[in-house]
């Protein structure tokens, strides 16, 4: 930094989904001096990490996708994970983003300075960045949750999370191990079921599924998108009202799911025949409670002779396999963990110092909230993007990225034109809000549904992930960036600053 000039107006950490969009955002409000900060080589996010046998996304593809980078010729009706990846690609490409994107940059902690109004970001082996503001697009799929098994360290054969696949690993012939039955495990399952010589599924508890109707886009119907682009934008928004309709059914009037609920049981009746298999993948808690899963072949996967799904719980990892509660021991070649990620974890980041050498940990000690999901009290020039209570259970997360995205850009916009000025979401404000929040999700699913579930703070036991609402309901919300929402604060230098 020279003199007290930041380096860049904004820094973003993170190059996935909600990087990108936030970078798009900057770039078409006329915000030149930004960065984008990626620790790894490449771009994408958890569509990068995630390369797991079967990895696609389980909202369609005509919504699941940037509002300002429609792809008109999407293969299937639910994209698989590498075409995700290269849509990200060209998008970055297309809208010139690639050049503002340092890769292999990890970011190790950020500081405010007071004096200065910038935050100080420290870099992994390099010099630190400093910029007015800070967008924390980390993502909350990005640290692998594995549980802490007695005698995992004393497994001799492979391990690994689907999240880290090992491709160089060969499946065939293998006796094989896989711990969880959440998103990635029902998309897997089936995927190398027919590969390996055995597949012990271990489940704690059998997730809500519906049959997932996926097929290839036809050609006819891929030439029509791209000769009238007003039929592709139909087909976005008539997919977005189908799954905005469902909202209620999460937050307000559980009993909207009893048609869902149906469809599921007569799922389980179809595609299994035996009666003690049924028994065991039929949840015993509310459909929505925890995430409601789709897919037409997992059922048909368990259903396998190689394949055995244990409800024992794991006692142990010896050496050469797995013992159970009920003292069985199984031997495996590999144990693999498809039990998703620790998202309360994520939400933190990076380390983070705010105004009076506060962390964001310990304003966070009592549980996460922030103003709008996107702004945090005590933290000045400081965004999130998917931060607490903005994550969805029934529609396309990349909306309410879009709606972050434009709020915080135009936040960015408003401090910009103070040279010095910083400003930071009033604690009374924020409260307001994270009350309203608290009193919407009382009688959601989420909480009365009887189940435990990755959406509820292990320590405080508050939902602080989803958004009590509908997606559109949360766009109106971030639809106009109020500064009386917030507090401006000029920095106090002594001595003339330096």
């Amino acid at each position: 930094m020279t003199g007290l000039e930041p380096s860049y107006d904004a820094a973003i950490v993170g190059a996935g989904f909600s990087g990108l969009a936030v970078a798009a955002r900057f770039a078409k409000v006329g915000v030149e001096r930004f960065v984008v900060l990626e620790r790894a080589d490449s771009l994408g996010g958890t569509w990068r990490e995630n390369t797991y046998p079967g990895c696609a996304c389980d909202i369609p593809s005509h919504l699941y996708s940037l509002s300002f980078a429609p792809k008109n010729d999407w293969s299937r009706l639910y994209a698989p994970q590498p075409e995700i990846r290269t849509y990200m690609e060209w998008v970055a490409s297309t809208h010139g983003l690639r050049s503002k994107i340092r890769f292999h940059t990890r970011v190790e902690g950020a500081r405010w300075d007071a004096a200065r109004a910038v935050w100080c970001i420290a870099i992994e082996n390099a010099e630190p960045i400093y910029a007015r503001a800070l967008v924390s697009a980390v993502g909350p799929l990005t640290i692998p949750s594995i549980p802490a098994l007695a005698g995992l360290d004393s497994f001799e054969g492979r391990i690994f999370h689907s999240a880290t696949w090992d491709h160089a690993y060969p499946l065939e012939g293998k006796c094989v191990a896989v711990v969880g039955t959440g998103a990635s495990a029902i998309q897997f399952i089936p995927a190398i079921a027919p590969r390996v010589a055995s597949l012990d599924v271990y489940q704690r508890s059998p997730p809500w599924i519906v049959p997932k109707v996926d097929r290839p886009i036809p050609a006819a119907t891929i030439e029509r998108f791209r000769r009238f682009p007003i039929a592709r934008l139909w087909e976005r928004y008539r997919l977005f009202w189908i799954h905005e309709g469902r909202a209620d059914a999460f937050t307000r009037k559980p009993a909207l799911m009893e048609k869902s609920k149906e469809l599921a049981l007569r799922m389980i009746r179809k595609q299994i025949a035996d009666p003690e298999l049924r028994r065991k993948v039929t949840p015993d808690y509310a459909m929505g409670c925890k995430r409601l899963l789709i897919s037409g072949d997992y059922y048909p996967a368990l259903a396998r002779e190689n394949v055995d799904l244990i409800t024992d719980s794991i006692a142990s990892v010896y050496p050469t396999g797995v013992e159970t509660a009920t003292g069985e021991r199984r031997d495996v070649d590999a144990i693999n963990f498809g039990t998703g990620f620790d998202v309360q974890s994520a939400l933190l980041g990076f380390p983070l110092v705010g105004e009076g050498g506060r962390s964001l940990a310990n304003a966070w000690s009592n549980g996460k909230e922030a103003y709008l999901g996107t702004t945090v009290s005590g933290f000045p020039n400081f965004f999130m993007i998917v931060g607490p209570n903005t994550a969805l259970a029934h529609n396309s997360q990349i909306f309410m990225i879009e709606a972050q995205a434009r709020y915080v850009a135009s936040a960015l916009r408003r401090l910009l034109r103070r040279r010095d000025a910083a400003l930071a979401v009033r604690a009374d404000r924020q409260r307001t809000f994270n009350d309203w929040v608290a009193s919407s999700l009382a009688n959601a699913v989420w909480s009365r549904g009887g189940c435990r579930s990755w959406y509820l703070d292990p320590k405080t036991g508050r939902n602080s992930l989803l958004w009590p609402g509908s997606a559109l309901a949360f766009w109106r919300r971030l639809r106009r960036f109020r500064a009386s929402d917030y507090r401006w604060t000029t920095p106090v230098r002594a001595n003339g600053g330096e």
